[in-house]
């Protein structure tokens, strides 16, 4: 039965750092009025037929503070990548040069910075969401074991770890949440 306990905090541990990665992953994606590859590396573009990141066909690369500039390794996939752009419903614009595309990322208006403040709060608390989901099914797993003969005492211990686990990682949430939210407010 100690084997089942232990697997619990870790399987625990491993699903709420999934849950951060999640949202680490989605953090990238929310503007900053700076250019990122993150903002088009996955976008989907058609190549022969199958949707492919963009990330995958052409290189990526930001030439200053506010220009990214994506050069295909095929010149065939200039449209299709320029198309994949506009329906990814960025609001950029791409200028194609024959060669490459720029995307001129403008700077934030104190609005849209609210905005995208809003955004990166509302995946936070998804992320917390996740971890509290998962540490209810971790409760669950313990109390079911209490009452299938498991000592108490172990019982409360063992929930006690589960609580504390999740209160860091809900805190490396909070940090990530504000470190994007000074990210996004920085001019």
């Amino acid at each position: 039965m100690q084997e089942d306990i232990d697997k619990v905090l870790s399987e625990t541990k491993e699903e709420m750092s999934h849950a951060i990665e999640h949202l680490r992953h989605e953090l990238t994606k929310v503007r900053t009025g700076k250019a990122s590859t993150n903002l088009v590396n996955e976008i989907l573009v058609p190549y022969y037929g199958t949707p492919t990141p963009m990330g995958q066909i052409a290189n990526i690369s930001t030439t200053d503070a506010r220009t990214i500039t994506i050069q295909p390794w095929e010149k065939s996939m200039i449209e299709p990548i320029e198309r994949a752009i506009f329906e990814a419903n960025l609001g950029l614009t791409p200028q194609n040069d024959g060669e490459l595309i720029r995307l001129s990322i403008p700077a934030l208006t104190g609005e849209r910075r609210a905005e995208y403040v809003k955004k990166a709060k509302a995946l936070g608390e998804e992320a917390k969401i996740s971890i509290r989901n998962t540490r209810h099914k971790a409760m669950d797993v313990v109390k079911k074991a209490v009452k299938d003969g498991y000592p108490e005492d172990a019982g409360k211990r063992v929930e006690s770890k589960i609580e504390d686990t999740t209160k860091e990682f809900g805190k490396k949430v909070d940090d990530y949440v504000a470190a994007k939210e000074r990210d996004i407010m920085t001019i």
